[in-house]
């Protein structure tokens, strides 16, 4: 554990915060500080939840410590049952708590209460969030899974989804409806929106569909081994992941899946469009969780003809996989949870677009360069009101129009930076859809003398002549910061104090060799 200003993934205990969170009838009771209430604003501000998650602090202070403080876990513990009636209860305890070691476990099992209570070993100092949510909902499905007879028809269950997930309620909507189209129903999703009744029936289902390994593998691993469920291995992001991970639930139920209609498909056509075809062989860099950076990876080069450059996740469990991934695509993995090394990493490759999670997006708006967000952690504006899925067909298509519009964007202001010296388009002109007469652009400068380059930094030894600055801003925003720095290093590294054309394009040369 570290202190920072941003971080991927909070401590294990927000992880089973979005297990319980996701579930009903389930309770959480926390051994916690008084701060560590803050969690509950991740859920009602950031997700939009119309009420607290289902967690219940010990809220104990600094002057508590001196004394014995288990009492008070155990009278928030009765307190939470006598309040809520759970038909089942997790307890556990807040990174700080941990350091006390009262051992919420053992003490809920004293009370006698008439509910299952799940003991949470979550250490706090070792693992992160994805780890506290994988462990949380496997020591549930451990626990109050029962064996079942299974179901008559071909029944599934979509294991993964949580709280505070990317996408998650449209993914499980949209992968529902795929798995009716091939003749599979849905016997529980699972934890979002199950119950520990739901729980007890997993068993019943002839396979799992493991949407997303950070949250649910454990426990796809456990109900394979126990109950003798096959769980899928492909997650349906994208188009040629979407008809693998169909092929494979074909194969899982020993038949055939016959015609799929994917009438409602467009990104293959739309990335293939004449309107499209200036995206190809855009420099991308990839940064998530695993599971989300795998399938854009492949949508990136495989369906939206860009190039990927760099690639890497900040959870340490799937580093195996990322730098196995990143080695096919000819690139280094990047496998870090400080986002100072992905700006810096990113800073070095100079990609023409980002896709990564709000992290990114902070970066690369302070870098000029496009971004999409693709994977937790995410802010409220990735929480839309609309429809608005990863997975399957229609999740294709929301991604096509994700990734493309910052692009579009990217390409506007690229533009209006082109024509700068236009009389119609430089900053005091006005705006030119009102009507108004445009302005004629006053020269800044004598012809043949000299301006500060855009962004340059403040050097009296080094000046840009007036022609120089003016072919500087021909090169696209997003690499031009580079330009700049590498022409004033290659003028001060030979005594030269003015910048010519000729400078910027003796230095080009040099570094492009």
């Amino acid at each position: 554990m570290k202190l920072t200003v941003w971080t991927y993934e909070g401590p294990p205990h927000v992880g089973a915060m979005r297990v319980a969170t996701g579930m009903t009838g389930l309770h959480y009771v926390l051994h916690a500080p008084q701060g560590d209430t803050y969690a509950d604003l991740l859920f009602t501000m950031i997700e939009r939840r119309g009420q607290r998650p289902p967690v219940t602090y010990t809220t104990f202070q600094a002057r508590d410590l001196g004394a014995d403080t288990a009492h008070l876990f155990k009278d928030a513990c009765q307190d939470a049952y006598d309040r809520f009636k759970p038909e089942a209860i997790i307890v556990g305890s807040s990174c700080t708590a941990e350091l006390i070691q009262d051992d919420p476990g053992g003490l809920a099992e004293t009370m006698g209460l008439p509910v299952p209570v799940i003991p949470l070993e979550l250490p706090s100092y070792q693992r992160k969030e994805n780890f506290g949510a994988d462990e949380t909902f496997f020591q549930i499905v451990r626990h109050l899974s029962t064996l079942q007879p299974k179901t008559e028809r071909i029944t599934c269950n979509i294991l993964g989804p949580t709280g505070l997930g990317f996408r998650h309620r449209d993914d499980i909507e949209e992968l529902t409806a795929l798995l009716y189209d091939i003749g599979v129903e849905v016997n529980c999703v699972a934890p979002m929106g199950s119950s520990p009744g739901d729980i007890s029936r997993l068993g019943a289902a002839h396979f799992n569909v493991m949407l997303y390994p950070e949250t649910c593998e454990m426990a796809c691993r456990w109900l394979q081994k126990t109950y003798d469920q096959p769980y899928t291995k492909t997650v349906p992001i994208g188009v040629g992941a979407t008809r693998d991970f169909i092929a494979e639930v074909a194969q899982i139920i020993g038949k055939p899946t016959g015609q799929i209609d994917d009438s409602r498909l467009r990104l293959p056509w739309y990335s293939a469009s004449v309107d499209s075809t200036y995206l190809t062989g855009k420099r991308v860099f990839l940064f998530g969780d695993a599971t989300h950076v795998k399938a854009a990876a492949r949508i990136a080069r495989d369906e939206m003809g860009f190039e990927v450059v760099g690639l890497g996740c900040y959870n340490r469990e799937f580093a195996r996989d990322i730098r196995a991934l990143a080695k096919d695509y000819g690139v280094e993995a990047l496998i870090t949870d400080d986002y100072l090394e992905v700006e810096r990493a990113i800073e070095t490759l100079t990609p023409e677009m980002i896709l990564g999670t709000q992290m990114e997006r902070h970066i690369g708006k302070r870098l000029g360069i496009p971004c999409a967000v693709i994977s937790a952690p995410v802010h409220v504006q990735d929480f839309p009101a609309r429809y608005s899925p990863q997975v399957g067909w229609e999740g294709a298509n929301v991604i096509f129009d994700t990734w493309v519009h910052p692009l579009v964007m990217g390409l506007e202001e690229h533009l209006l930076h082109m024509f700068r010296e236009d009389f119609e388009f430089h900053d005091a002109a006005g705006p030119s859809h009102h009507g108004h007469a445009a302005t004629p652009r006053m020269p800044a400068a004598a012809e043949g003398g000299s301006m500060p380059a855009e962004g340059a930094s403040v050097s009296t030894d080094i000046r840009w002549l007036l022609d120089a600055e003016k072919e500087l801003k021909k090169i696209p925003f997003f690499v031009r910061g580079k330009a700049r720095r590498n022409t004033e290093k290659f003028a001060a590294d030979r005594g030269v104090a003015e910048i010519s054309v000729d400078t910027l394009y003796e230095a080009k040369a040099h570094y492009a060799r």
